[in-house]
């Protein structure tokens, strides 16, 4: 107990893992396990109350952390680290912590100069998972493997459904999460079987981006579910630039590059309006509709676990068969307990690193400069997301 009292009133090393808002989300950034190595480490951990988290809060409270109220994170202790995976609820109130999570704002996307404002005027600190990185710029922690897993199986499952139903209108219905990769994938091969056992056909996959994570993990689930004949692209192939023809001979298109800046469209309403395309699916894993340079401009909307897809508009009936797209930005929560657990051992080495960054910052030194490049401190990849948010926080101030 005398430790425990010691360990909360420390400065830098409490985090606060807050319950998310987004529907049908079931993931978290941090498992029981690791929880309880932070607080062999030193942290207080403190966990919002959750009933739709792939984990319990007893096995939370079991590995010792505190089980507090859903949704207290506004007034958690003012030194807390608020971990979390989606966006926070929508407000225009002030965010006066240091918050952890995917905030999909760095790239300008939607609402980005307004969140951004948030964390100014609460005097807040973004570090946001999308941009911690390695010396090599490579990401520390994904959902990309996951997030190619599941998008591959919405897209196999909506095709399926295009081939056995009775009329147009029918569209693929609520998606359920799995207990495991091997179990949707069982369940996707069924569907193929019942479609190929009626027409005769299993579908051809194209996945660009296929040697990144998330590429990598489509593919390995289409392996998983007996199909063969699967297209692999990746720079190589799309050095040329788009729009791809070839795209057209598929009959489902996984897109899952990783977006860093302007490039020439995938696809376009036109080119889906050319006569002879087989494609009747398009997945994209990657989920950029929001992002000024889309290389998918056939759609401006996301879809959901409860309406997987949307109809693409404006195809000509004479040019092939309808098309529906699946644009769900949490593809992983389709397996989330099996996915938070590989993205928070993934994440931990540098969580741990966390209080030893705040403790260096708060004592007088800047989030960038020496930091970024102190590697025996084990700090650099947190002052190069504190350096980011800095950078980025005042692209904001200029854009207003």
């Amino acid at each position: 107990e005398k430790r425990r009292d010691e360990m909360a009133h420390a400065v830098n090393n409490r985090v606060h893992v807050r319950a998310e808002c987004k529907p049908l989300e079931h993931r978290v950034a941090i498992s029981p396990a690791n929880a309880r190595a932070l607080i062999d480490a030193g942290y207080v951990v403190d966990v919002e109350s959750w009933a739709d988290r792939c984990f319990k809060d007893s096995d939370y409270a079991a590995a010792g952390c505190n089980i507090v109220p859903n949704g207290s994170w506004p007034d958690a202790h003012r030194d807390s680290f608020i971990l979390g995976l989606k966006e926070l609820p929508d407000s225009d109130t002030p965010l006066t912590h240091r918050h952890i999570y995917f905030a999909h704002c760095f790239k300008h996307q939607h609402g980005w100069v307004e969140l951004l404002s948030r964390f100014r005027n609460g005097n807040g600190l973004l570090l946001d998972l999308e941009f911690l990185v390695d010396d090599a710029g490579r990401r520390v922690a994904a959902f990309g493997r996951a997030a190619g897993l599941a998008g591959s199986a919405v897209g196999i499952l909506a095709w399926c459904q295009q081939q056995l139903r009775q009329n147009d209108s029918e569209v693929l219905g609520r998606l359920t999460p799995a207990e495991t990769v091997h179990a949707l994938a069982e369940d996707v091969a069924q569907r193929v079987a019942l479609v190929k056992e009626k027409t005769g056909r299993v579908p051809r996959v194209l996945v660009m981006g296929a040697k990144g994570r998330c590429g990598r993990g489509a593919v390995e689930f289409l392996r998983l579910a007996g199909l063969t004949e699967i297209g692999e692209w990746d720079m190589e192939e799309t050095a040329k630039g788009g729009p791809f023809p070839e795209i057209l001979e598929y009959d489902v298109f996984v897109n899952c590059i990783y977006l860093m800046g302007q490039i020439p469209p995938f696809l376009t309403t036109e080119l889906l309006n050319r006569e002879g395309r087989k494609l009747s699916v398009v997945v994209d894993v990657s989920c950029d509709y929001t992002n000024p340079h889309n290389p998918l401009p056939i759609y401006n909307a996301s879809t959901t676990f409860l309406d997987p897809t949307v109809r693409v508009e404006g195809t000509s009936p004479t040019s092939g068969p309808a098309v529906d797209l699946v644009s769900i930005d949490h593809l992983p929560s389709l397996v989330p307990r099996e996915s938070s657990e590989d993205f928070s051992n993934e994440l931990q080495a540098t969580l741990l690193q966390l209080r030893s960054w705040a403790d260096r910052t708060s004592g007088g030194s800047e989030a960038g400069g020496s930091l970024a490049t102190d590697h025996s401190k084990g700090v650099a990849v947190w002052a190069r997301a504190a350096e980011l948010y800095a950078k980025k926080l005042q692209e904001a101030a200029h854009a207003v």
